[in-house]
């Protein structure tokens, strides 16, 4: 037999879903266009499927599984999707979230967008070159900018600097 618990419990479950789904925002990749474009499958064979989920399917990594955590050599952290430069490892710090934080993006190098998922307002950040997710930006970060640009370790590849030439 069913109670009312029951049938509220039911009833805010149900509501909960359908404003989920109505509070979802497309992702970028759709409503934009990227200077690079592939295909689903083009991304699937040139990305592992972790990295898909990221920067296609606007995925997370669960936290402290990056090993670019741990990354302090000088350098460059490119887009995982087309090797587009995205952030100095000199405005990289530790921010204890479990996912690489950097306080600034290389000019011109990301792109923001309205996420509304879980029922909350974020701001996404994308790849501008080929529309790949990389995370989110947050208001907690360091001076001199005070964000936090929390980035998903997948969605980047690093490149140390080369020692200069004497």
């Amino acid at each position: 037999m069913i109670d009312r618990r029951m049938l509220f419990a039911s009833a805010a479950a149900l509501g909960g879903f359908a404003t989920f789904k109505w509070l979802r925002v497309a992702p970028a990749e759709a409503a934009e266009k990227f200077p690079v474009e592939k295909t689903e499958a083009e991304w699937r064979k040139q990305l592992t499927p972790a990295q898909y989920k990221i920067l296609r399917e606007e995925g997370t990594e669960p936290p402290g599984s990056s090993p670019l955590l741990k990354e302090h050599r000088k350098g460059i952290f490119a887009c995982a999707g087309c090797d587009q430069p995205l952030y100095s490892s000199e405005t990289k710090f530790e921010s204890g979230t479990g996912w690489p934080s950097f306080y600034q993006p290389l000019e011109g190098a990301v792109g923001k967008t309205e996420d509304r998922t879980f029922g909350m307002l974020r701001t996404e950040i994308h790849c501008s070159r080929c529309g790949g997710h990389l995370g989110h930006v947050f208001d907690d970060g360091p001076k001199p900018t005070g964000l936090r640009y929390c980035m998903d370790g997948l969605a980047l590849v690093f490149h140390p600097a080369t020692p200069s030439a004497t």
